[in-house]
């Protein structure tokens, strides 16, 4: 029985990273031990125990799933659970950028809701600075520096402060979120020059970003980062937490949550709010307010 690290899994097939070389390998009877209501048992990064196949070392079987350290997950409407999307992992990377596609603060609002939920660090980086970027898209990204999350603005066609990323990163492991069409592959052929990912284009009639990857991947690149590269994500649905507590994770309101007339307070309707009224003058951003609104609200409908 060996370790290993799982690098990616098709059609309940997984490539696992070992000290005898990467072995293809099935899960032993089909089911993990409390896996029973996941979508998936298994995702790039985990760990686990195996056995290989006594006639071929290339193949074999997994027996076991290692203890998490960190997870990453998207919340699957469909089954009902969570999708793992990345495991073990030291930081989140939400690669955004300001035109084609489209600048998406909601996306990115609700990343940063799941990675404070899972205590993970993240890191906004807007790549195709090149672009130009528009004053309501700077305005957004002092915010998010402002309320403590780092920040990066770069360019992978020009190399702009793509050295800033390498640091960030450097002897981590990262997971690599975003939408279609900023430009996560493109970063990541600077980070792994031999993996050589496809490139996509941006629709021009929806301004969206065309799928190049189709499935997660921990690829390991230069300057000692591990990459966790995954499909371009149109939406994440927050899971989880009670809606009450949905206030903590937005370091903006922490100051003022105690002060509110009612307690506790939904910070929706109740007189005396004292987040609104940090909302009204300035001091808390209207649209992060916004999406605050629109979580909770699909947090309480889910409840309900």
């Amino acid at each position: 029985m060996i370790t290993g690290t799982v690098l990616k899994g098709i059609n309940n097939i997984f490539s696992v990273r070992t000290d005898l070389g990467i072995i293809e390998c099935r899960i032993k009877g089909k089911i993990l031990r409390g896996d029973q209501k996941e979508y998936n048992p298994l995702a790039p990064g985990d760990r686990v125990t195996l056995e290989t196949d006594g006639m071929e070392q290339t193949k074999g079987r997994i027996l076991d799933r290692m203890e998490r350290d960190s997870v990453f997950y998207r919340w699957n409407k469909k089954r009902n659970a969570p999708q793992y999307i990345a495991a073990n992992i030291d930081t989140v990377v939400c690669i955004a950028s300001p035109l084609r596609p489209a600048f998406r603060p909601r996306f990115l609002d609700r990343v940063a809701v799941v990675s404070a939920m899972q205590e993970l660090p993240l890191i906004i980086v807007l790549n195709k600075s090149d672009q130009g970027i528009p004053q309501e898209v700077a305005e957004r990204m002092d915010v998010y520096t402002s309320i403590g999350i780092d920040t990066v603005m770069c360019s992978a066609k020009t190399g702009t402060n793509i050295d800033t990323v390498i640091r960030k990163i450097r002897g981590r492991t990262a997971v690599f979120i975003g939408q279609s069409g900023v430009g996560k592959s493109s970063l990541l052929n600077i980070l792994s020059p031999g993996y050589r990912q496809r490139t996509g284009r941006v629709s021009e009639k929806h301004n969206r970003g065309i799928h190049t990857t189709c499935y997660s991947v921990l690829i390991p690149c230069l300057h000692e980062i591990d990459v966790i590269d995954t499909p371009g994500i149109r939406e994440i649905e927050v899971q989880g937490i009670p809606p009450g507590e949905l206030d903590h994770y937005f370091p903006e309101f922490l100051p003022f949550i105690g002060s509110c007339d009612f307690q506790p307070c939904s910070h929706l309707h109740e007189p005396g709010c004292a987040v609104r009224e940090k909302v009204d003058d300035g001091s808390i951003h209207q649209d992060r307010y916004e999406s605050y609104t629109r979580i909770f609200s699909s947090l309480d409908s889910t409840r309900r």
